[in-house]
């Protein structure tokens, strides 16, 4: 096929805080627009009590901020490889089952691709961490098969994979000039992943590119992990977190946790869990953080308060604090996150990053002198703790940053139309 034609197929990044769709077209953008202009859609869906229907984005979330009824679901993506995937959730008063869900938001992605492109795709290579699920083959292999069945389900014909990191890897060859040994390091909203690639500008048109990949590897830990950390250590504590029992055992987490991890918030506004919670109220030592919590369930503030978190996060990659002001669940509330308190809460999880990068070159038989390139891409690389980490262990690499949340979009187009033409 002709490199003027626009390719047949898609990539798709279906990722857990923001996706995106990629398609090879001569003389255009290789991403497309999904949302008032802007490559990328946040994966969350509102689902809209008042005027029952789901909404999708940052439309969104602002629905949801806005104070409208209804139910806010993110991070979709955590849903694969877990026990969930195989229930059911309530939407709009009945039973929905979670594989529905993928398909809901799957399906919008590829409906308002196929609207801007003004074209239909049938075929489609979707970007998957090297690790849905760390330990365990048979669990990943189900949540790669789950995708493929969930994008069969919307409408492609014919769907195969990438490893997210890989396709990133194909997105910075096409700008090489010279051959280099390149690790890609892609911190996503859910898993990190790296990848020791063989690029080359002669390379970039071989169909065969097995012997070009040293060795992949990564583990289930993101940016939704790094928030849970921030909210846990910084923020929760002034709802109870840590509060000594009469006893002087500590309070129960399981609420805690629940509240800084994105897809369980919903569960604290139970009626079971708020029972658990009146129980044991009567308990505890200092019953302030208590009845902070009180108020923020009553308000369902939970999201809202994981949203102010996952922004701290951001702006400490590039300023040293950033003050929370929490007037909404009582008046004068607020606290100060540092950026060295966020690295400190991190820390065991930069340090599981680490040894993974240091396995993979062990896998590779490349020593850390070898490296040529480090290349961060996903939406959470750019900590400046990670990436400093990652930095002193390969004192011979040049670092690049590619498009954050492009890249494995873009290489996700290219290897389609390698595929597909």
């Amino acid at each position: 096929m002709s490199k003027q034609t626009p390719a047949r197929a898609c990539g798709i990044d279906f990722g857990t805080s923001n996706s995106t769709v990629g398609w090879l077209r001569p003389g255009m953008d290789t991403m497309i627009a999904l949302e008032d202009g802007k490559i990328t859609l946040p994966s969350v869906v509102f689902f809209n009590m008042e005027e029952r229907r789901p909404v999708y984005g940052r439309l969104a979330l602002h629905e949801y901020l806005e104070g409208y009824e209804g139910r806010l679901m993110r991070s979709l993506k955590s849903l694969l490889g877990s026990k969930l995937i195989k229930h059911d959730t309530s939407v709009l008063g009945t039973a929905m089952p979670f594989k529905d869900l993928l398909a809901l938001f799957i399906g919008e992605l590829k409906k308002r691709a196929e609207t801007t492109a003004g074209r239909a795709f049938d075929e489609v290579v979707l970007g998957r961490p090297v690790h849905f699920v760390d330990d365990d083959i048979m669990a990943d292999q189900e949540a790669e098969d789950t995708m493929a069945e969930v994008a069969r389900k919307i409408g492609f014909k014919e769907v195969s994979f990438q490893y997210e990191p890989i396709a990133a890897a194909f997105d910075y060859e096409s700008t090489l000039e010279r051959e280099e040994l390149v690790l890609i390091v892609d911190i996503g909203g859910g898993t990190s992943d790296f990848s020791l690639v063989r690029l080359s500008p002669d390379r970039r048109f071989y169909d065969d590119r097995h012997e070009d990949i040293l060795a992949t590897g990564g583990v289930h830990i993101g940016g939704t992990d790094f928030d849970k950390q921030l909210s846990l250590q910084g923020v929760m504590p002034l709802f109870g977190y840590g509060s000594r029992m009469k006893s002087g055992a500590y309070m129960p987490t399981s609420t805690h946790i629940n509240l800084a991890t994105w897809h369980t918030i919903n569960s604290v506004y139970s009626q079971k869990s708020q029972l658990a919670l009146g129980s044991m109220r009567y308990d505890i030592e200092d019953t302030q953080g208590i009845d902070r919590l009180f108020k923020l369930i009553d308000q369902r503030a939970g999201h809202w308060l994981a949203m102010e978190v996952e922004e701290t996060k951001i702006e400490l990659t590039h300023t040293e604090s950033r003050a929370v002001a929490m007037d909404r669940i009582e008046a004068g509330l607020n606290v100060d996150l540092t950026r060295v308190l966020f690295e400190s809460a991190i820390d065991a999880l930069l340090e599981r990053v680490r040894n993974s990068v240091t396995a993979l070159l062990k896998d590779a038989g490349a020593a850390f002198t070898d490296v040529d390139t480090v290349f961060f891409t996903g939406g959470s690389s750019g900590i400046p703790a990670l990436r400093n980490g990652v930095a002193a262990m390969l004192p011979n690499a040049r670092h690049v940053e590619g498009n954050i949340f492009g890249s494995i979009g873009s290489g996700l187009a290219i290897e389609a139309k390698k595929r597909y033409g």
